[in-house]
């Protein structure tokens, strides 16, 4: 391999990009449109819950119950019914996902010290949201209760919570460390996929072929521009995510750079391996969003937990880069683990990247189609 031909490969590809707006928009603009829409659209965090009321109590004590509902930022009051068939209404026509029914003798009870009852009805069709909300009211009506409560009983065990690494339970903090990775594995494998394909479709790859260019000068030399473009697009994505989203960074920036600089080289092979094999960029496009996207946002534990899916897709998603990298990142995110802790993901990264240009250097021929 020589130096020469291979940075001539990459200049050349270089000249195409930014001669080719559609590249650039797709290079750039596309994963700060994805980082901003997903971190503020992709949470697991709930405020403002709509919540409907019918206060048959109407009581000092009832309305105390209601400010507390308020002032904890979980729910808004959305309507004061007058009747429960006016809650139920509510709920059938979906302006509120929970509601809450206080009874006339509310305020006697909890001024004995009796045990009082609240209904509390929730919109089931929105399982995470049902049962997130039911927590919250579940945690304020316990604590709303304490103030009143005259009985010195303490139970016999007592849990003392202490939570480490995102000690405010934001979602975000989680989501926009898998979400660089998701940005990364699709810019990665997107990009590239088009590369030897473009050539064949307009035409140029017969005068590559007459070259004394080697293969893996040409693959090499049409993947650096990309990985260039790669980083850059590491680099937003990190000051985005800490400027604008507030996620905490703990770990080392240099290692952050080098195992991403590995995932990328990964990607970028599994989109060159895409272009080679289709000649066409419109059915790699298609290939390189079901082998990257896909993978990446379902099977990788970004969203969905791995140790909640079925026994077949958790063997499964042991072949997903993404499902490592996205741990890699969130570890040196919120904990700041590095190399120590990291050590076999990157191993496992590396052998990706390695296998992938490996197997697109084997598959490319310099010789025109039979």
């Amino acid at each position: 391999m020589k130096f020469k031909r291979l940075t001539a490969v990459a200049y050349k590809e270089f000249l195409q990009i930014f001669r080719d707006v559609r590249v650039l928009i797709m290079a750039f603009a596309i994963p700060l449109i994805l980082l901003i829409l997903f971190g503020y659209a992709v949470t697991l965090d709930i405020n403002n819950l709509p919540l409907g009321v019918y206060d048959q109590s109407n009581s000092q004590e009832s309305r105390e119950l209601i400010a507390s509902l308020v002032e904890s930022g979980y729910f808004s009051i959305q309507s004061y019914a007058g009747s429960y068939r006016e809650l139920q209404g509510l709920i059938e026509k979906g302006k509120i996902k929970i509601a809450l029914v206080i009874p006339e003798d509310f305020s006697r009870k909890i001024k004995s010290g009796g045990k009082v009852e609240i209904q509390t009805l929730l919109d089931g069709s929105d399982a995470n949201t049902a049962t997130i909300g039911s927590g919250y009211l579940t945690g304020i009506l316990q604590l709303f209760s304490q103030k009143f409560t005259r009985s010195s009983y303490r139970p016999l065990i007592e849990g003392r919570i202490r939570i480490w690494y995102n000690q405010e339970l934001k979602s975000k903090n989680f989501i926009i460390p898998g979400l660089i990775a998701v940005i990364m594995m699709i810019i990665g494998a997107l990009l590239t996929s088009l590369v030897i394909a473009r050539e064949w479709e307009r035409g140029t790859m017969e005068q590559l072929i007459a070259t004394p260019i080697k293969n893996s000068e040409l693959i090499f030399g049409k993947l650096v521009p990309y990985f260039l473009i790669g980083i850059i697009d590491l680099l937003v994505a990190v000051l985005l995510s800490r400027l604008i989203f507030k996620v905490p960074f703990r770990g080392n920036f240099i290692f952050m750079f080098l195992v991403s600089g590995i995932f990328l080289v990964g990607a970028l092979g599994i989109g060159m391996f895409i272009s080679i094999l289709t000649k066409s960029q419109q059915l790699a496009y298609q290939m390189a969003m079901l082998t990257s996207f896909l993978p990446g946002y379902i099977l990788s534990g970004f969203i969905f937990p791995i140790f909640s899916m079925p026994i077949f897709l958790r063997i499964i998603t042991h072949i997903v880069p993404a499902r490592y990298y996205i741990k890699i990142l969130q570890g040196v995110f919120l904990k700041g683990n590095g190399l120590k802790i990291m050590g076999l993901e990157v191993l496992l990264l590396s052998i990706f990247a390695f296998l992938m240009l490996l197997v697109a250097n084997l598959i490319f021929k310099k010789r025109l189609p039979d």
